[in-house]
């Protein structure tokens, strides 16, 4: 397979995952609107959320809020950015208070194997693989589950956070391109 099929088979994906994440966003971001919360607020506020991150907030910034893409990548990244210390500096206290109950218990035991399991880039080349996990905007990648790993894996509070930034920053011009691109296709 040559690298154009590749990197079109990611971009589908990319899309896709986008796509998945922009339904969530949407729905956000109507309920938001209608409470009169500002556009940036709203988009740092979806880009927070786990799983949607800014894969759903980019689209839903340019798409349905008319943002400009600056201001999209902008919010974004800093609502993306928001909970990953706390992930990083809560999880041990998290993880003790969920396993007091066996049904949290078995959650977080799931969870935790499925990072393990999608963070052997990460435990390969440590800060370099922790970027690229975050950069590359595909299911269960992302800033939360790498934060996840980062806190698994027992890496560096700051190299994680700063891996973590240049992750999303990545992530972000990544999701934008793709967003103008099938948006100029319409």
């Amino acid at each position: 397979m040559n690298i154009k099929k590749i990197l079109l088979m990611l971009s589908l994906i990319v899309i896709f995952t986008s796509l998945s994440a922009l339904e969530v966003g949407k729905d956000l971001t109507i309920y938001l609107q209608e409470q009169g919360i500002p556009k940036p607020l709203i988009v740092i506020l979806i880009s927070m959320l786990p799983i949607v991150e800014l894969r759903g907030a980019i689209p839903v910034a340019i798409g349905l809020l008319g943002m400009s893409w600056g201001e999209s990548i902008i919010y974004a990244i800093l609502g993306n950015m928001i909970p990953i210390p706390f992930v990083l500096l809560f999880m041990d206290k998290i993880t003790l208070l969920l396993n007091k109950w066996s049904f949290s218990r078995k959650i977080l035991a799931k969870i935790f194997a499925r990072t393990r399991s999608k963070s052997k880039v990460i435990e390969r080349y440590e800060e370099i693989g922790l970027t690229l996990f975050i950069a590359i905007p595909l299911p269960v990648t992302g800033a939360w589950t790498g934060s996840l790993a980062a806190y698994l894996l027992g890496l560096k509070f700051w190299k994680s956070i700063l891996c973590a930034l240049a992750g999303v920053t990545i992530a972000g011009f990544v999701v934008t391109a793709i967003t103008l691109g099938v948006g100029a296709m319409f």
